[in-house]
Parts: structure tokens; C-alpha cells; sequence
């Protein structure tokens, strides 16, 4: 791989890493600083980051990542499967994993048979 390749991917690396870390530190000082306070809140804002990351990559999964008959086709198996899965299991692991399998297999399946 060129030097360009290798740059993003250690840059990706970093800001993956950073946007795990940096809430986790602020979290630890802040919670340091309340000790003597009885009422040990986390504000709000740090629940809502969760939910927030979770429905920005599910946005961004809406959009086909090839144009044609193909990627829109796997694209809503994928996200028909993942919705369907996360209504029976309410939980975030699976139904990814399950949309994605689908999504790829769906992909696979139209490629090699067309």
C-alpha cells in the first residue's frame, strides 16, 4: 500500500479511538471532581451519544453504496431485516449483524446470478 493509504487508516484509527476515549476521560474527571457531591449524575447529553452515533450510521446505511438495481435492492432486504430483527430481540448486536449478513448475501446472490 502507497503512504496516502496508510495515513488514512492511521488517521481513522486515531479518531475511532478518540471518540471512544474523550468521553471516557471527561467522564472519569468529572465524576472524580463530584466525589463529596451525593447526587453523581452524568449529564445528559453523555446518555444521548449513544443513540445519536447509532442513528447517524443507520443514515448513512440508507444511502446504496452502488447505484443500480442491485445495491437498492440489498440495501432494503438489509434494513428490512435488521428493523425486523431489532423489533423481535430489542437489542443492538444482533439485528446489525443479521441486517448485515443479509445485505451481503442479498449483494452476492444478485451479482452472481445476473
Amino acid at each position: 500500500m502507497d503512504t496516502n493509504r496508510w495515513l488514512v487508516i492511521l488517521l481513522c484509527a486515531a479518531g475511532t479511538f478518540l471518540i471512544r476515549a474523550l468521553p471516557l476521560v471527561w467522564t472519569r474527571r468529572h465524576l472524580a471532581r463530584q466525589q463529596n457531591d451525593t447526587a453523581n449524575t452524568l449529564p445528559t447529553w453523555l446518555g444521548l451519544l449513544g443513540p445519536l452515533m447509532i442513528a447517524a450510521m443507520f443514515g448513512v446505511s440508507l444511502v446504496p453504496v452502488r447505484q443500480d438495481w442491485v445495491g437498492v435492492i440489498a440495501t432494503l432486504a438489509g434494513c428490512a431485516t435488521t428493523l425486523l430483527s431489532w423489533y423481535r430481540s430489542r437489542t443492538l448486536g444482533k439485528p446489525v449483524f443479521i441486517g448485515v449478513v443479509v445485505f451481503g448475501f442479498v449483494t452476492y446472490g444478485l451479482t452472481h446470478l445476473s
